[in-house]
């Protein structure tokens, strides 16, 4: 009787690819060793250090070389561990040390701040002893009873010792959430290229730069950095989520103060009309191409040059307001507006009327300012004028400095 056999098949199980040695050496390099001893005994720090090396990992390493392979955090936490010689140690204990960052590290966002200079070309970033040739934005965690503002004013005055607590903006800041961490940065524009800056920590900031916002990178293969700073984009691996947000954040800031400036008048109130003409408001002329603009604005002055002519013919008298009416040789009377011209011939006979002719060549801004200056002379004010006949005046306020800036 033949004896029965069972074969029993156990399912294999997938091995965790094996990251070469040379790129957890250059990895270590970047990351690992030079933390200082004191915070060696930190595992909390030391596991924020391994997940910026698994970021660069993932984001470098695997995408230029196929033959890598990703994994997650806690698996490359373990061959970072074994790997590292002050680590080793710890091997064994590496689960229960990374259970414990995670919690902590999901219940702890950071604060920071994105530093400008008054053009808005400019953005300071600063470079960690740890984290070799990587630039970042200054910024760190929260502390317990502290406001999200509090912790980014601390966090930039410990690592640059620039006191941001006058500049910052509750509604200006950029949110980004990285492996189950929130990084907020507040934008912090206006602070001059000269000022001088000192970090106030010992051994976490190695120098501050100012890099031009334009040269920065905005994804993982813009080669903008190396041909304008020659430098790579994984020297910004962390500010890269955010470029984008700022630019577009720069356009709109920069968009609203040319319409500040271009507004012969300044803001307009509710309504935006002024002299018949309507003025957009700022959101609106972000949609408004250069050209619409400058067309917009050209229509604009021509009009309130027309009612400035408008004006002093009624002040000198060409317009007759309804007063004096004139009578033709029928004994018909004539008034201005119904068809009669009567006053154009006095205009042509009497010298008093007969003034030089606009040049083409001035703008529309030169003659409004010789008008106004003539007025002052002969003590002559829009308020002591009745203005009938140009409606578009009836509530206009003239701005002097508006309109010559």
């Amino acid at each position: 009787m033949e004896q029965q056999t069972s074969v029993k098949v156990l399912s294999a199980t997938p091995q965790p690819f094996i990251i070469p040695a040379y790129v957890l050496d250059d990895l270590c390099s970047r990351f690992i060793i030079n933390i200082p001893q004191e915070e060696r005994l930190n595992p909390i720090r030391i596991f924020f250090q391994i997940e910026l090396a698994h970021w660069f990992y993932l984001d470098f390493y695997c995408i230029e070389n196929p033959d890598l392979h990703t994994c997650g955090i806690k698996d490359f936490s373990s061959q970072i561990f074994r790997h590292c010689p002050f680590l080793n140690q710890y091997a064994e204990e590496v689960d229960k040390r990374f259970e414990d960052w995670k919690q902590y590290k999901m219940s702890v966002p950071t604060y920071g701040a994105i530093i400008l200079d008054p053009e808005m070309k400019f953005v300071l970033l600063v470079q960690g002893y740890w984290a070799k040739s990587s630039w970042g934005f200054p910024k760190g965690k929260i502390n317990e009873d502290e406001t999200e503002q509090e912790c980014a004013v601390r966090e930039v005055f410990e690592e640059t010792g620039f006191n941001i607590s006058k500049f910052i903006n509750s509604n200006d800041y950029f949110e980004n959430q990285m492996n189950d961490q929130l990084t907020r940065l507040y934008i912090i524009a206006g602070v001059s290229l000269d000022t001088e800056f000192q970090t106030k920590t010992r051994k976490e900031i190695k120098c501050m730069q100012w890099f031009p916002v334009d040269a920065l990178p905005a994804h993982k293969k813009d080669q903008t950095c190396r041909s304008q700073l020659n430098m790579n984009s994984n020297n910004f691996f962390t500010i890269i989520p955010f470029i984008k947000q700022l630019r577009k954040w720069i356009m709109n800031k920069k968009q609203q103060n040319l319409d500040l400036k271009t507004g012969i008048l300044g803001p307009v109130p509710n309504g935006n009309t002024v002299a018949n003409v309507t003025i957009p408001v700022t959101g609106n002329c972000r949609q408004l191409t250069d050209k619409q603009r400058l067309k917009q604005q050209q229509l604009y002055n021509q009009k309130l040059f027309n009612d400035f002519q408008e004006y002093q013919k009624m002040r000198d008298g060409k317009i007759n307001t309804g007063q004096n009416s004139a009578t033709n040789s029928g004994g018909s009377k004539l008034m201005p507006g119904n068809g009669d011209h009567s006053h154009l011939a006095t205009e042509m006979v009497n010298p008093k009327y007969q003034r030089k002719p606009i040049q083409q060549t001035a703008s529309p801004k030169q003659h409004y300012k010789k008008i106004l200056t003539r007025d002052k002379d002969e003590g002559y004010s829009l308020s002591e004028i009745t203005l009938t006949k140009a409606h578009s005046w009836t509530n206009f306020k003239l701005n002097f400095d508006a309109l010559w800036t």
